[in-house]
C-alpha cells in the first residue's frame, strides 16, 4: 500500500503527493485569503465622493487633517473577502458541534424571523414606556415562563450572559446576608462545577474553599457538611454538574447549606438536561442563572449579545437588581411599567443595577418563540432528547474509548478520559486535531479536571440518529486508528484545515493580535548593458 505525504495510505484513486502545491496557494474551495490590509489599496472605494463637495460639518475644528490608514476596497473585493473568511470557521449550521458544556444547537429561524418584526427589532431602550407596551409584555411573558419552569418565584432578567448572571445571583446572596448582618467570607465551589463560578465568587472578595468530586463524579453530602461554617455564604454547584452527572443528592446538600444559614446558587448552564423534568425551586435552590443561548435556542454570544436571566428563591426576590417589569392588574388596567428607582421599589431592597437596561430584546424574543413553538411537552421532549443523544453515544462507543465514572447514564453530555490512548503514541490534542481532518469541530477538551485528558461530548437533541451514527462511525476509524499504532495519522494533524497545527501554548502566552505592513524595501540600481 502506498503512503501519501501525509502519513496516511492514499484513498482509492488518490495520487501518492496529495499536497502538490498550486500556483494560487489554493486547494479548490479552499480560498487562501490574505488579510484585508494586504489586499486593500488607498487608491481603491466602493464609494464615489466629490473631492470638492462642500458639506457642513459640526466637529468644532476636530475634523481629520489626514485620510484614515483604512483599507481600500471595491464593493465586491469586500463581499468575497468576509464570505471567505467565514468559510473558514466551523458552525452549527455546517455539521454536529460537539463542545461538551456549550449545547451548541440548532437555532430554529422562525425564531429569527420574530426577532425581525417591526416592534421588536426598532425599537430603542429610551422610548417613552407607552411605546413599548408589546415589548414589556413579552419581557414579562418570558419572565413568567422561566419562573413556572424552574418553580422560582422571582426573576431578574437584565443580566446579559451566563456569567453576567452568575455574578447577578451572587450579589443578590450578598446584599441578603449584609441585610441581616451577616457578613461572612467563604463560598464553596465543587471540583465538578463550572470554571467561572470561583471567579464569579473571587470577584465579590469571597475566599473560594474546592470540595473534591468523589470516585463517582458527583459531591458527596459528608465533604459539605465537613466544611460548612457560620462563614459560608454559599454553596455554588452545577447540576447536572460538568461530568455530565445529575447530583443525586442535591436536596440533602441543600438542606445542610441552609441549615448552616448559608444560600445555595445553582449554575443553571446545563437545564438543557432536566428543562420540564426537574424544578431546580424544588431541589432547594436560593438563585440560578439561565443561558438561553443554550436551553432556549438563541444564537451563542461569540463576544456579541446574549442573555442571563436569574430565577430567585423568596429569600433573595427583594435583593433583585433593578429594572423590573410590572404587568398591568388583573383589570389589564395602566399597561406594563418598569420600576427603575429603589424608591419604587415597593419596601424591596435591590442591590442596584447590572446593566444599564433592562436585558436583549433580541435574545429575549427569540426564547419566548422558542418556548412557545414547543409548548410545556415539546420542551420536556427537548431535554430528554438531548439525554438519549448523549446516552447513544455514550453506548456506542464505551468499547473503544474510556469512560471514567463506570456504566452509569450521563445526562446531556457524555465524559470519556484518554485511557483509551495509553500506549498507542497518540494524545488527546492528537485525537481532536485528526477529529478536524473527518470535517468535525474536536469535543470540549482537558475539561472538566477531575478527570486525566478529558474529552466531553454534547450532542444536543437537535441531532438525527444519522448524524450521531456518522460521528459515532467517525470517532471509532480514529480510535481503532490510535490502537493500531497509525500515529502518523494524528502526529500532525490537522492535515486538510486551512492551517496547519499552531503553537497553542506560544499562542496563548505570547499572542501577537497586530499586524505590521513590511518595510519597504529600496529599488535595485539599474545596470547598463556593460555591466
Amino acid at each position: 500500500m502506498s503512503m501519501n505525504t501525509q502519513g496516511r495510505p492514499t484513498a482509492p484513486g488518490e495520487a501518492a503527493d496529495a499536497t502538490h502545491p498550486t500556483f494560487t496557494g489554493n486547494k479548490a474551495l479552499m480560498i487562501e485569503e490574505p488579510l484585508i490590509y494586504e489586499i486593500g489599496r488607498p487608491d481603491v472605494t466602493g464609494v464615489d465622493l466629490d473631492d470638492d463637495a462642500e458639506t457642513e460639518t459640526h466637529l468644532g475644528g476636530l475634523e481629520r487633517s489626514a485620510d484614515p490608514d483604512l483599507p481600500g476596497l471595491s464593493e465586491p473585493e469586500t463581499m468575497r473577502h468576509y464570505v471567505r473568511l467565514s468559510q473558514k470557521n466551523y458552525a452549527i449550521d455546517a455539521g454536529l458541534y460537539p463542545l461538551g458544556s456549550c449545547t451548541m444547537k440548532h437555532n430554529p429561524r422562525l425564531n429569527e424571523k420574530m426577532a425581525r418584526l417591526p416592534g421588536f427589532a426598532d425599537i430603542h431602550p429610551l422610548q417613552p414606556v407607552s411605546t413599548v407596551q408589546g415589548a414589556l409584555a413579552l419581557i414579562d411573558l418570558l419572565a413568567e415562563g422561566l419562573k413556572e419552569l424552574t418553580g422560582m418565584p422571582g426573576i431578574a432578567m437584565s443580566p446579559k450572559a451566563g456569567a453576567h448572571g452568575e455574578l447577578c445571583g451572587m450579589m443578590a446572596i450578598k446584599a441578603a446576608l449584609e441585610a441581616r448582618g451577616d457578613a461572612r467570607a467563604i463560598v464553596l465551589v465543587p471540583e465538578s462545577a463550572h470554571g467561572t463560578n470561583p471567579a464569579t465568587a473571587a470577584l465579590l472578595g469571597y475566599k473560594v474553599e474546592a470540595i473534591a468530586a468523589r470516585d463517582d463524579g458527583t459531591v458527596d453530602v459528608a465533604a459539605v457538611k465537613e466544611k460548612l461554617s457560620d462563614q459560608v455564604a454559599a454553596i455554588m454547584l452545577t447540576n447536572p454538574n460538568t461530568c455530565g452527572l445529575f447530583e443525586r443528592d442535591i436536596i440533602e446538600i441543600a438542606e445542610a447549606v441552609h441549615d448552616a444559614g448559608a444560600f445555595f446558587y445553582c449554575d443553571g448552564a446545563n437545564l438543557n438536561a432536566i428543562l420540564g423534568r426537574v424544578r431546580p425551586g424544588d431541589l432547594g435552590v436560593d438563585a440560578m442563572h439561565i443561558n438561553l443561548h443554550k436551553t432556549f435556542s438563541t444564537p451563542h454570544g461569540g463576544g456579541g449579545p446574549g442573555a442571563g436571566p436569574v430565577v430567585l428563591s423568596e429569600a433573595l426576590m427583594p435583593f433583585a437588581p433593578l429594572p423590573w417589569v410590572v404587568a398591568p392588574t388583573s383589570q389589564g388596567e395602566g399597561g406594563h411599567t418598569l420600576v427603575e428607582h429603589v424608591e419604587s421599589a415597593g419596601g424591596a431592597t435591590p442591590f442596584g443595577r447590572m446593566t444599564a437596561f433592562h436585558g436583549q430584546m433580541g435574545m429575549f424574543v427569540r426564547a419566548a418563540s422558542w418556548m412557545l413553538s414547543h409548548g410545556a411537552d415539546g420542551m420536556r421532549q427537548a431535554a430528554e432528547d438531548a439525554v438519549l443523544s448523549a446516552n447513544y453515544i455514550r453506548a456506542s462507543l464505551q468499547d473503544l474509548m474510556s469512560l471514567p465514572f463506570g456504566e452509569r447514564p450521563c445526562m446531556h453530555e457524555v465524559l470519556f478520559d484518554d485511557s483509551f490512548l495509553n500506549d498507542t503514541g497518540v494524545t488527546t490534542l492528537d485525537f481532536a486535531k485528526a477529529m478536524i481532518d473527518e470535517g468535525y469541530h474536536p469535543m470540549t477538551m482537558y475539561f472538566p479536571l477531575v478527570v486525566h485528558g478529558a474529552l466531553l461530548i454534547e450532542p444536543t437533541e437537535s441531532e438525527s440518529k444519522a448524524s450521531l451514527d456518522l460521528f459515532v462511525a467517525t470517532l471509532r476509524d480514529l480510535a481503532m486508528a490510535a490502537s493500531r499504532g497509525e500515529t502518523g495519522r494524528f502526529a500532525e494533524a490537522p492535515f486538510h484545515a486551512p492551517r496547519r497545527r499552531l503553537d497553542e501554548t506560544r499562542a496563548a502566552r505570547q499572542p501577537v493580535l497586530r499586524w505590521t505592513p513590511p518595510a519597504p524595501t529600496e529599488p535595485e540600481p539599474k545596470r547598463d548593458a556593460a555591466e
